[in-house]
């Protein structure tokens, strides 16, 4: 067993972690998702991490009511939790954050930043836990300690010197807690600015566009019981065992006791085949498993809409038939007459587009479209989940409006066990949205900050992430500030972007961890070190808690139980203060009592949103939290109409980019061992693949037809955009069970294919999941 009592190394640099080999390895993995290999890999991330004892502690106390709540997905607590409230990723990455290893002055002396800007992402992330404030010295090419009084007044001095509050960029990740967002959006908003680009404009924003024009609301309507109500359930472009693996709890439940699951997806996924508990003693000890998918729809990449519009087609067409027959109607009539508007456009749409359209772009039989709708026909409540193999696509907002018509049809929405489930990614990426990280601010927003504060924020939308890396490339944006997150590493257009973020006056990294956006600087650059989510927060008034909201509306209380690993670190919270009180002196905000006591804090959220946040303070003593007001939930509708409303989405095809006979479809994927682009590991055992990442996923008929042979090196070219030539080299060609014509290679390697025009022109999302390009063989 690992000592958890010795530390890697505090006093020098630690030996470096091997970079990775020259090539994957394949072997094919034939277990169920989760069961054994979970346990073994959850051990094994302790074990690395040289963290057993205490990490098991850890472990014990996650998404626990008075533990700290998962730094990874953001899928809800039971309302009755067991003992092992976590899952294997979920273990992972509190293993990242409890380890051993740490990032030194001495780690930095030893390393210029033109040599560590050579080391792969994972190497980065594997040097452990950053300890004290930085700052990148240009003479040495060093980054060199600061004060963290020098830091912010770093800060404010490139602030003070913009032109505008506008040449600032001020992104959030999905990490943040509620009260650090607020406090992060109250500072920038008295500066002057709503530039936020953020997290949310990179996976889920077609969902935060699509829905309140549908439903009148930006997030999903179902909570965790209405799993077990339900009647079916489809889950589409979402590979949860890997990207939320609680979510396998509900889903394995559903199956068991006979609830049909439907999953469209283009590759097969094990946890969506089938799935063993790790909490399940039975299924543990007879190596046994549950089916998941019901029925498996391998749909083509960028033929989500097709599949949508095939299924309503169906419905409609079997309403009529039940109609001549004498049948009871299959549609909702009476919710459709009270509660919705434009169901007859969308009667025409459907009625207009041909069979022969939707089999050619979904790449789906029209029987196995028909099975799937007859699942839902059958069903009297469905639950329609969804992720980011939906929405991240040029016509995103659209397909995710298709999936809330589809849902309408037969009332889906305001009853148990039905209506719409958006799975976001970070674990509050929903809840710095809802407290104002948002470019696009609402003018009843605004008045309310002003009411509570006494200044007026500015009113005029900001930049989006696309807005802010169009600025950064004309030179239009000089200072980036990024609260958490790997911001160089997650964008399009890896080369251009890179570049020009080279060209910013001053970057600045709140992170926990080393990353690519470190090494990825302006002329001045630093890199502030942030507590994580199990460190314990000690103000001025005591220990702190922080509080998230899930991907289900539910905002409960977070409070770290492990020592720091540093005595210089300090909490998000005190750092976005710090910054505050250095650039804006005489803003009449009391900084210093919000970095003493975030009760206060969550007074003023509270008086920003009283209708949302009601007795804020009290209620997240209770344990689980307490629900936001949905108003689907009870049949009431905030659009512009007062209707939930039926919307079109013209014609079929994704984009008509890529007029090539040799175009293939690239959709961008996570390994299992990968939380977004923090790479645990280099394995992905649930694909066969094992120590590397360089791999490309491809039909076997598509690799003959190029004379491509399996494990030969190939180059992926993208056809977006002719001007400009972009080209990623050195991927393995690996057979996969995926439709012709589609291909699929791992997310960030691939982001240098995307350029930055290549977004949903509604959501601005960049459309990660459906790039044409040519994969051919290396030449030489």
């Amino acid at each position: 067993m690992a000592d958890d009592t010795k530390s890697a190394s505090d006093d020098k640099p630690r030996v470096p972690v091997s970079e990775p080999p020259a090539g994957a390895v394949f072997e094919p993995y034939e277990s169920p998702a989760g069961g054994w290999g979970a346990l073994h890999a959850t051990a094994n991330a302790l074990r690395e991490q040289s963290i057993v004892l205490k990490g098991s502690k850890a472990l014990l106390s996650m998404n626990q009511p008075e533990g700290f709540d998962c730094p990874g997905c953001a899928w809800p607590d039971p309302k009755h939790t067991s003992s092992f409230e976590f899952c294997e990723n979920g273990a992972k990455a509190v293993s990242f954050e409890l380890t051993k290893r740490h990032v030194t002055r001495e780690f930095f002396a030893a390393y210029t930043v033109t040599e560590l800007a050579k080391h792969s992402d994972y190497w980065l992330e594997e040097q452990g836990r950053l300890t004290e404030p930085m700052r990148y010295d240009e003479a040495t090419d060093h980054y060199v300690p600061v004060s963290w009084q020098q830091a912010f007044e770093t800060v404010a001095r490139h602030l003070h010197a913009l032109e505008s509050p506008d040449q600032a960029d001020f992104y959030t990740s999905g990490r943040a807690s509620n009260e650090s967002a607020f406090l992060y959006q109250l500072f920038v908003r008295r500066f002057g600015t709503n530039n936020f680009p953020d997290c949310s404009n990179m996976c889920h924003e077609a969902t935060s566009v699509g829905l309140p024009e549908s439903i009148g609301i930006g997030k999903g309507t179902v909570l965790l019981e209405d799993f077990e109500a339900t009647d079916a359930i489809f889950v589409i472009g979402q590979n949860p065992g890997t990207n939320s693996p609680r979510m396998m709890t509900e889903l394995r439940n559903a199956s068991r006791r006979g609830a049909p699951i439907v999953a469209i997806n283009p590759l097969r996924e094990r946890a969506l085949e089938r799935f063993a508990a790790p909490q399940a003693p039975i299924e543990m000890v007879t190596f046994s498993a549950t089916r998941i998918a019901s029925e498996y729809c391998q749909v083509s990449v960028g033929g989500d809409v097709a599949v949508l519009k095939g299924i309503m087609k169906f419905v409609l067409n079997a309403h009529d038939e039940a109609l001549a027959a004498g049948d009871p109607p299959v549609l909702d009539l009476p919710f459709i007459q009270k509660h919705t508007l434009g169901f007859g456009e969308l009667v025409k749409d459907i009625q207009n587009t041909s069979w022969d359209d939707i089999l050619r772009v979904s790449g789906v039989s029209r029987g196995q479209i028909e099975r799937m709708a007859r699942i839902y026909i059958q069903a009297k409540s469905v639950i329609i989940c969804f992720g980011m193999g939906l929405t991240q696509h040029r016509r995103g907002t659209e397909a995710v409006q298709q999936v809330a018509n589809l849902l309408l049809m037969r009332g889906n929405f305001g009853r148990p066990g039905a209506g719409i489930c958006p799975v976001r990614g970070h674990s509050n990426v929903q809840g710095d949205r809802t407290v104002g990280i948002d470019e696009k601010p609402s003018a009843e927003f605004l008045g309310q900050i002003e009411k509570a504060f006494g200044f007026r924020p500015p009113q005029h939308h900001g930049h989006s992430v696309v807005d802010s890396l169009q600025a950064m490339i004309d030179g239009r944006s000089k200072v980036f500030v990024g609260l958490g997150g790997n911001f160089a590493a997650a964008t399009p257009d890896t080369e251009i972007v890179q570049a020009a973020m080279r060209r910013l006056s001053l970057t600045v990294g709140i992170n926990t961890k080393l990353n690519r956006g470190h090494m990825v600087h302006g002329r001045e650059a630093l890199i502030l070190p942030c507590l994580a989510r199990s460190d314990i927060d000690t103000q001025a008034t005591g220990r702190q808690s922080i509080t998230v909201e899930d991907s289900m509306s539910m905002v409960h209380a977070s409070a770290g139980l492990v020592e720091p690993p540093s005595a210089s670190l300090k909490s998000e919270v005190a750092i976005i203060c710090g910054m505050a009180r250095a650039t804006l002196p005489d803003s009449g905000i009391d900084w210093r009592t919000f970095e003493d006591d975030y009760n206060l804090i969550r007074d003023k959220i509270e008086e920003v949103f009283p209708h949302l946040f009601t007795e804020f303070n009290a209620r997240i003593r209770v344990p689980g939290g307490f629900h936001l007001y949905n108003g689907p939930r009870e049949l009431v509708w905030k659009t512009q109409t007062g209707r939930a409303n039926f919307l079109i989405c013209d014609g079929l095809a994704e984009d008509p980019a890529a007029q090539n006979s040799a175009a293939l479809r690239l959709t961008t994927i996570r390994s299992h061992d990968q939380y977004n682009t923090t790479i645990y590991t280099l394995n992905d055992r649930y694909r066969g693949v094992f120590e590397g990442r360089m791999v490309v996923f491809m039909n076997a008929e598509d690799m003959a037809d190029r004379r491509i042979e399996p494990n030969t090196p190939v180059e992926l070219v993208s056809l977006v955009d002719p001007q400009v030539r972009r080209t990623v080299s050195g991927f393995k060609a690996h057979p996969y069970n995926i439709p012709r014509g589609s291909i699929a290679a791992y997310y960030p390697e691939t982001n240098g294919l995307m350029p930055l025009s290549h977004h949903d022109p509604k959501s601005k999302t960049p459309s990660a999941k459906s790039i044409p390009v040519i994969a051919q063989l290396m030449a030489g």
